[in-house]
């Protein structure tokens, strides 16, 4: 259902974070290199054939000038949700920020923030709870997760500084 791409390899330890979310989500995804740069072809052929094969959301992160996620976008009638990646040739993720957030009218790229490709992973599941009330459901159930979880947090700074909680 989602396809996570990524300019390089060493964009790995950040795109992971998008199919450890879809894991948990138990949403279906594939994980593959596709270089805007060096593979442009390849490129070509992940984006014309995506919905094609099932392909619902198409995730892609890159760093530096980061054309992947907007020549995608330009080819594939599927969503694409675009991770800046602050790379080793990066000016502090902004090149691949704008790089991404700046496309021009016609050919969208939903963008988040630097490096999160965990918020792609829950985008991409948002996307396809609007149309699927299972992964909705389990959306609803992670945002339940995510409250519980602060409020335990609550309860511990409570517990270390009972005098200076308010609530």
């Amino acid at each position: 259902m989602v396809g996570i791409i990524m300019g390089s390899d060493s964009d790995l330890p950040i795109m992971k974070q998008a199919a450890e979310v879809l894991t948990e989500l138990n949403i279906p995804f594939e994980l593959t290199i596709v270089s805007a740069h060096r593979t442009p072809q390849r490129m070509f052929d992940y984006a014309k054939s995506a919905h094609e094969r099932g392909i619902n959301v198409i995730i892609a992160g890159a760093g530096g000038a980061a054309h992947l996620p907007g020549m995608v976008a330009s080819i594939t009638p599927l969503p694409v949700v675009g991770v800046p990646i602050k790379s080793s040739n990066s000016i502090d993720g902004w090149d691949s920020i704008l790089s991404i957030l700046q496309m021009p009218n016609g050919i969208p790229v939903a963008t988040v923030a630097v490096n999160a490709a965990k918020n792609a992973g829950i985008l991409a599941a948002r996307i396809l709870g609007a149309t699927n009330p299972t992964i909705q459901q389990r959306m609803v159930q992670y945002q339940e997760d995510l409250q519980k979880a602060v409020e335990a947090k609550i309860e511990i700074v409570k517990g270390e500084y009972p005098n200076g909680f308010d609530q």
